[in-house]
């Protein structure tokens, strides 16, 4: 959720919501992202802190992002691209868009930062099995 809204600078989180109707095995609920995507020229990074406290990442998330950081698949070149076909279009400004891969960059650095300090098996979470990540050089279109 940290690394979500450090992406859309939301700095207004105060709490989560996790949907565990049907049993235990629950999942987040992004509530409340009325402040994202507000200051293009600014970075948050206390935003970050469960990251770059923790040091913790899921092995596919981490794929999908460093996917998102490769010119064939760039996170503001994706957005820009779901976003043409909306009704409001231009949803977002082309400065909150290259804000996107500006902080891509930034959260890539910090988990770099946390495997050095305290190695990739105790940084990179194992993902469950039957999940996973995208190939190398392609998307996973189903992800």
């Amino acid at each position: 959720m940290a690394i979500f809204d450090f992406l859309i600078g939301n700095m207004d989180r105060h709490h989560y919501e996790m949907f565990t109707k049907f049993g235990d095995d629950g999942f987040l609920i992004h509530l409340d992202n009325a402040r994202g995507f507000g200051r293009h020229s600014q970075d948050e990074l206390s935003i970050l802190s469960p990251l770059s406290q923790c040091c913790r990442i899921k092995k596919k998330t981490l794929s999908h992002l460093q996917l998102l950081a490769q010119g064939d698949y760039r996170l503001s070149d994706v957005m820009r691209e779901s976003l043409l076909e909306d009704e409001l279009s231009p949803v977002l400004t082309e400065p909150h868009l290259l804000a996107l891969d500006r902080r891509l960059q930034i959260i890539l650095q910090t988990v770099k930062g946390c495997v050095e300090a305290h190695g990739e098996q105790s940084v990179i979470a194992s993902d469950p099995a039957g999940e996973s990540a995208p190939d190398s050089g392609r998307a996973n279109p189903t992800s």
